[in-house]
């Protein structure tokens, strides 16, 4: 083992505030690969703030992290105003391990600094926070969650002023006053601040009503599931105050649990993760399958077709919901980024409505324009009403796909019927994605680099005629043949390369099952030479 090595552990051990940590370190002290790994560096802000897993050391997230990056966080907002600033931090967790404990201690290190500290009153859906930090008039919001990851981790979103996570320079510039931040010890704390009443959740459902159409049908059996995390509580408050029918939730997933025991991992994408919510839904004979994840920023669908459950693909939803809006005359822009389908702007084109593209992540979307009325990623994200939320909430997201299929179920028809009527006008856009996990994040730049020096010449034999390497702004490459394209980018919030795929497949005259049979067949060709491509 290296004395650097060495040193480092042992002035962590020295600063860290917390004893069981501090155990814990001390009892892998003479693992080099397992010290090697924890002080390999500082957690780093990606695309959904600092992510990590819950252990010692400054490569995971622990007390000392939280207490350092709470400490630079509230030292930079105090250098972004000229005079005093009575502003406060308004702080959200959700109910993962340690979450709780990581609220309270960045709420002294508020207050030790002299900020007021507004914790919300217990655990709830990070949407909730991102509008509590408009609704208080923070300087700024802190969540406490790790979305959809396995139960081992934890991380720490931060929202500025405006409602919208962070973005560079502040990213930077924050992650600078952290590694100023000196000895923890120094830090001064306070009390834990003021916590907030239920009022908040009550302000944030009316608002959330506000984004239906009082006048739309209401009849609707719903089954859902929050995935043993947080959003139970607020979906149903919602869906009752919207006035639908109470939802059949899946009881062994109701309430939250920071071990997701009935699921390999707590993420809607994943396979198996919402097979008891499809079950419960055809047992019930219900119209939609809704799944938020843990943290209720994001929310899978399912409807049955003909007889069998089927999930759509966040692509799907994300489209959806943007005709429906349309469909309803809400105009100004509609943005999704750079991996999504390539349909919304196909969709903005027909009817004239501004289109905006960005960056992977919600902390673009956000920001496509100040005329965004609707965004969405691929990644089952979507926010619907900007207004409100500046950042993706699976709750109200739910509400207006209630609204959307309870409006077709009036008419005798499905999300699946309306998802036709699209591809008979723009044609099928059939998208996937090539998913790699990772045991050792050198292997995702492994990756990187072969498919960069060695980009295919051809994909489903159409020549290659455009390689965007987005390189430094985004470690992401695109890759066009015609309408087919392929996105391949590191994941920025787990250990895993994706590649996102789509092909395009018009349709001739009505014969829309051809068309999307040659479009399946068409992703499972473009998923090999993908493969082959990033030399797995």
């Amino acid at each position: 083992m290296t004395s650097t090595l060495r040193a480092a552990a042992e002035a962590w051990l020295a600063d860290d505030p917390d004893p069981a940590s501090r155990d814990e370190l001390q009892g892998v002290l003479e693992d080099e690969a397992e010290l090697a790994d924890r002080f390999a560096g500082p957690l780093r802000f990606g695309t959904a703030g600092l992510r990590g897993p819950l252990r010692a050391g400054p490569n995971g997230m622990n007390l000392a992290v939280v207490r350092g990056a709470a400490a630079g966080l509230v030292r930079w907002l105090a250098a972004q105003s000229a005079g005093p600033d009575d502003r406060p931090l308004v702080i959200g967790y959700d109910a993962r391990h340690g979450s709780h404990a990581f609220a309270v201690e960045t709420a002294r290190v508020a207050t030790g600094a002299g900020r007021r500290a507004l914790l919300m009153p217990r655990p709830l859906p990070t949407p909730v926070l991102a509008f509590a930090v408009r609704r208080h008039g923070a300087a700024a919001g802190v969540m406490v969650t790790a979305s959809h990851n396995p139960p081992q981790d934890n991380g720490y979103k931060v929202y500025l002023a405006d409602g919208a996570q962070l973005v560079p320079p502040a990213d930077a510039e924050i992650e600078h006053a952290i590694r100023e931040v000196g000895p923890l010890a120094d830090v001064p704390l306070g009390p834990p601040g003021e916590v907030l009443g239920e009022q908040i959740v009550r302000d944030y459902v009316d608002a959330a009503v506000g984004v239906i159409d009082p006048a739309v049908p209401r009849e609707l059996a719903v089954a859902y599931t929050p995935m043993h995390g947080v959003g139970r509580e607020v979906f149903e408050a919602t869906l009752a105050a919207a006035g639908y029918p109470a939802p059949f939730v899946v009881a062994e997933q109701a309430d939250p649990d920071p071990e997701f025991p009935t699921v390999a991992f707590p993420n809607p994408e994943e396979p198996g993760a919402t097979d008891l919510l499809l079950a419960l839904a055809a047992r019930e004979g219900a119209d939609i399958a809704i799944a938020n994840d843990p943290d209720a920023d994001r929310c899978a669908v399912a409807y049955a077709d003909g007889g069998v459950w089927r999930q759509l693909r966040g692509d799907e939803v994300g489209v959806l919901l943007a005709d429906h809006l349309m469909r309803r005359g809400v105009h100004g822009r509609y943005a999704t980024t750079i991996v999504s389908s390539s349909l919304l702007s196909r969709l903005c084109a027909d009817r004239d409505l501004p289109y905006g593209e960005t960056l992977t992540g919600f902390k673009w979307i956000v920001r496509a324009g100040d005329d965004l009325v609707y965004g969405y990623e691929e990644a089952l994200g979507y926010c619907v009403a900007p207004e409100l939320v500046r950042d993706k909430d699976g709750i109200t997201a739910a509400l207006l796909v209630c609204e959307l299929a309870a409006g077709l179920k009036a008419e005798l028809r499905t999300l699946g019927d309306r998802l036709d009527e699209i591809a008979l006008r723009h044609g099928v856009h059939a998208t996937d994605q090539l998913s790699v996990r990772v045991s050792d994040l050198g292997q995702i730049a492994s990756m990187m680099a072969t498919v960069r020096a060695r980009p295919p010449a051809a994909l489903l034999d159409v020549a290659v005629t455009a390689v965007e390497d987005l390189h430094p702004d985004a470690d992401v490459l695109i890759l066009r043949a015609g309408s087919t394209r392929v996105v391949v980018r590191p994941s920025g919030t787990e250990p895993k390369l994706k590649a996102y795929l789509e092909v395009v497949e018009p349709v001739a005259g009505d014969d829309l099952a051809g068309a999307r049979e040659r479009a399946a067949a068409a992703l499972v060709a473009l998923r090999t030479e993908t493969t082959a491509a990033l030399g797995l």
